[in-house]
């Protein structure tokens, strides 16, 4: 569990990166080159309002030790007034370490950036990807609602017309603080098209949900790389690509490999190949960094992890169940259709009580 100290340097280091960045936005070669001024202002917006709520809070705490010292002091009446300020002082800090520590579990590194997900057909066959698809539909239609953008890495179809395999990024305000939830095992239970009985049938995804990486937050020695070229595998017919287009990049040190082929552009193929992997190295470096602090509280809730079932979809029921808090809605025929608001409020509260807890938030924390 975290102690106050550790609360303390997080902080610090929040605030000194904060104003580094003011600093560096303010430099002409920075201000030139586009990719790394955005990326640094995006920074800035996440880090703005927790920076400045902990300055707040260390100017108030300054005053009422001013206050105190002055009330030690050896003019009565400034005392007298030192002490009545005191109460009203004290009474402003409480209020405002308050909100500090909401603004601490709501703001993380990543929250702020967009959100590469990964969905895959698991157990099932053809009925587990087209599942897949009806999963890419929700979190379209959820995309639209939220006015953000999604775009399509890479696929791999069905014969049935399903995804093995969809890879795509969504791009916008919070979308990965409010995606990031969505990470893990999805089941179904509904009666498949091809069911001439009626029967119920299980199957299940697996959901990956990563933050993406820009160039300047992942540097990849492209000594590290082997890149192959290959022709695109297609449905046939007029959308085979017949030239190599599709691309293949391994990365040796991690044999992390990424394959895009949805472009008929190598160019644009291999740019995305190079997000998804920045995007993965980034993700498994944080996973070491967890696994070697020991820290799997949140293993399941913003890591991607695809090992254990979050969430089952009973159509029969029009029910929809998160396992991790506990969470039933009968309303699953609006949750497909982009709907998701209800789940992702309740993930989110659920977290920031998760967070307050091991953070070891107590009156008083900020103090010492």
């Amino acid at each position: 569990m975290a102690q106050g100290t550790d609360l303390r340097e997080l902080l610090e280091s929040r605030a000194a990166r904060f104003h580094e960045i003011e600093t560096l936005l303010l430099d002409p070669e920075v201000m030139r080159d586009g990719v790394r001024y955005s990326g640094l202002a995006r920074e800035r917006g996440a880090l703005m309002k927790v920076v400045g709520q902990y300055e707040k809070v260390k100017e108030l705490q300054r005053n009422i030790r001013d206050n105190q010292e002055m009330a030690d002091g050896d003019d009565a009446e400034l005392a007298e007034l030192a002490l009545e300020e005191i109460p009203d002082l004290q009474a402003q800090l409480n209020a405002s370490t308050e909100q500090l520590q909401e603004l601490l579990v709501a703001v993380s590194d990543d929250d702020s950036k967009n959100a590469i997900l990964e969905i895959r057909a698991g157990t099932g066959g053809d009925e587990a990807s087209l599942f897949s698809a009806d999963l890419f539909k929700m979190y379209s239609r959820y995309a639209d609602r939220r006015k953000w953008k999604l775009e399509v890495i890479s696929t791999s179809h069905s014969e049935v017309g399903g995804f093995k395999e969809v890879i795509f990024c969504v791009s916008g305000e919070n979308a990965f603080r409010d995606l990031k939830f969505e990470g893990g095992g999805h089941r179904v239970q509904r009666v498949p098209e091809t069911e001439s009985q009626g029967r119920i049938h299980t199957s299940a995804c697996t959901v990956a949900v990563l933050p993406e990486q820009e160039e300047i937050d992942v540097v990849i020695n492209p000594e590290e790389l082997r890149i192959d070229t290959m022709c695109s595998s297609g449905p046939g017919g007029q959308h085979v690509n017949r030239t190599e287009s599709a691309v293949r990049i391994t990365h040796l040190p991690s044999n992390i490999v990424v394959v895009c082929q949805d472009e008929k552009s190598q160019r644009r193929n291999r740019e995305r190949a190079m997000r998804v992997l920045r995007t993965r190295l980034q993700a498994a470096h944080d996973e070491e960094t967890r696994r070697e602090r020991g820290d799997m509280r949140r293993s399941m809730i913003g890591s991607g992890d695809r090992s254990e079932r979050i969430r089952t979809y009973n159509f029969p029921q029009n029910r929809l169940t998160d396992h991790r808090v506990g969470l039933t809605l009968y309303s699953l025929d609006k949750i497909v259709l982009g709907d998701l608001d209800v789940v992702v409020n309740k993930l989110r509260d659920w977290e920031s009580a998760t967070l307050l807890e091991d953070m070891g938030f107590k009156p008083g924390w900020l103090e010492g």
